[in-house]
């Protein structure tokens, strides 16, 4: 079979777990048979994150796309687009006009991977825990719109909204609200290190050395119950030092599923080559990278500069160069396939210009060159980074309105840093917790938003968040949603860069490739096979 492309339409996004493993597997099919993922990134337990997969803590797709695999949610997002469906749970819905009153019946006979039975209790338990524990990754605030949680006998969980929240179903369907064994995680703190008991499709293995998960195999669940079907018995994770050491292990047959992150040179060459049996699968991304800034920063705290630099980027030039046709310029923080979205930075700036910018520094009595650090993450989003932080620093430079020096972190120590404010200007990307604007907006610009932002707008905070979300009907939010857009491209607390595609290579004997991924970039092991190489 010769290589080939494959160009799905439904907007889903791309697998970013973070593990760390030693090397290659002895063979394609693993042990068992399993099927071989590979992955650049690395996952660790540190000192200022000890609990990496605590569903109160994770919040990063990686971390997150281990525990969808382990931990049932009530509601699950679907293969393609469209809404959340049940999943632990038989049903679920408003049972009010108002969107503030949500009942779930569970399915009958669900149990945890210990035997334990699963109770409407254990939910409110599980996520009762995540809203008090407010770990400082931010994830809980996902859970804000919750006043109480109410239990009627052993199936039924009821939600008590504090504010109509059209998204809620969505909010269910992610981890933060995954339903955990009580025995084996405290109600008052995090339970440190890789283990996972829940009762998903999966159960997780996790080989640690050190402060390193090295592998991680996922074997079928026998008693798991649920809306999933689980086309394989085992799936195991191993982490490559860098894109061509996986892409090696690939065309080797160490192993069968290479995801994050390839290297645009790589996905180029897969892309391009005829010679192969191996199947590169394209897909419209709601990936989307961006520039965040430490608004109590004494470089950038006025507005001008954080203006002046949104006037000079040029991020057709940067996508060009860097990623060619595997990204588009973004104008928003809400990529342009979301209902909701506006360019309001094209509106507000235009094509770059160095004149407007040395306009708007002079304005505000801005002396330049000002001095900067870019700092971004080595390790995270894949080997193109630097070089698209080099060509950031070039434009800058070349307005002679900045001086701009740049600095890479590993994710590590990077995450934490940037948490605690010790970053004036960092590099970051986003993957969506479910495909609605809202999830583009209010993690960046609420309260507890999760890069621990000081910049706060009353407006957006007390009006339009609450507006946009009492609007089941998305079309109909979107005037505050574009007000809310508008706001961040005039304060310009982060800077949209763009949005990319999203792409998983595989061995042709593989199936299910078209469906390993959803809408909102989850990664879903169940729908892997193994059939014919053809």
């Amino acid at each position: 079979m010769n290589r080939k492309t494959l160009v799905l339409a439904a907007a889903i996004g791309l697998l970013a777990p973070v593990l760390a493993a030693c090397g290659e597997t002895e063979s394609g099919s693993g042990g068992d048979d399993a099927i071989v993922v590979g992955t650049t990134d690395r996952f660790t337990a540190s000192k200022d994150a000890p609990a990496p997969l605590d569903p109160a803590y994770a919040y990063d797709v990686g971390t997150w796309n281990i525990l969808r695999q382990t931990v049932q949610t009530l509601m699950v997002q679907p293969r393609g687009e469209g809404e959340p469906v049940p999943e632990a749970a038989e049903s679920c819905g408003f049972t009010d006009a108002g969107n503030e009153r949500y009942s779930c019946t569970l399915r009958d006979g669900l149990t945890f991977a210990s035997g334990d039975p699963v109770t409407a209790a254990d939910v409110k338990y599980s996520i009762d825990r995540a809203r008090s524990l407010k770990a400082d990754s931010g994830v809980f605030a996902l859970l804000s719109t919750i006043d109480t949680v109410e239990t009627q006998g052993e199936r039924e969980v009821i939600f008590h909204l504090k504010s109509a929240d059209a998204t809620f179903p969505y909010k269910l369907s992610t981890p933060v609200a995954g339903i955990i064994d009580p025995d084996s995680y405290a109600k008052g703190e995090l339970r440190d290190g890789f283990e996972v008991d829940g009762s998903g499709p999966y159960t997780l293995d996790a080989e640690v050395e050190g402060d390193e998960l090295v592998r991680a195999t996922f074997t079928k669940n026998p008693d798991y119950k649920g809306a999933l079907k689980v086309n394989n018995d085992k799936v195991e994770m191993v982490s490559f030092e860098d894109a061509d050491a996986m892409g090696e292990a690939l065309e080797k047959k160490d192993i069968d599923v290479m995801s994050r992150t390839m290297s645009p040179e790589q996905i180029q060459k897969l892309a391009g080559n005829a010679d192969d049996d191996l199947d590169l699968v394209e897909m419209p991304g709601l990936e989307i990278r961006y520039l965040a800034f430490n608004t109590e920063a004494e470089t950038v705290r006025s507005k001008a500069v954080r203006q002046a630099m949104a006037q000079v980027v040029n991020r057709s030039e940067l996508v060009s160069k860097v990623y060619g046709s595997q990204a588009e310029p973004l104008y928003s923080l809400v990529p342009a396939s979301i209902t909701g979205h506006s360019n309001s930075f094209f509106n507000k700036y235009g094509d770059p210009s160095t004149a407007k910018a040395r306009a708007l520094l002079q304005k505000a009595g801005v002396t330049t060159p000002v001095e900067l650090t870019l700092h971004y993450t080595t390790d995270h989003y894949g080997p193109a980074t630097k070089k698209e932080f080099e060509q950031l620093k070039k434009q800058l430079n070349d307005s002679g309105l900045f001086k701009v020096d740049i600095k890479g972190t590993p994710w590590s120590t990077f995450r934490p840093a940037e948490m605690k404010g010790e970053y004036d200007v960092y590099g970051m990307g986003w993957f969506p917790d479910f495909p609605d604007a809202d999830n583009f907006l209010a993690p960046f610009l609420d309260e507890d938003n999760f890069l621990g932002s000081p910049y706060s707008n009353a407006e957006i905070r007390k009006n339009l968040i609450p507006e946009s979300r009492r609007q089941a009907d998305r079309l109909s939010a979107a005037g505050s949603l574009t007000d809310m857009q508008d706001i961040v491209a005039a304060d310009v607390p982060v800077l949209p860069l763009w949005q990319g595609k999203q792409y998983v290579a595989a061995r042709d004997d593989i199936t299910g490739t078209a469906y390993a991924l959803n809408s909102s970039s989850t990664l879903q092991l169940w729908e892997l096979g193994r059939g014919v190489s053809g």
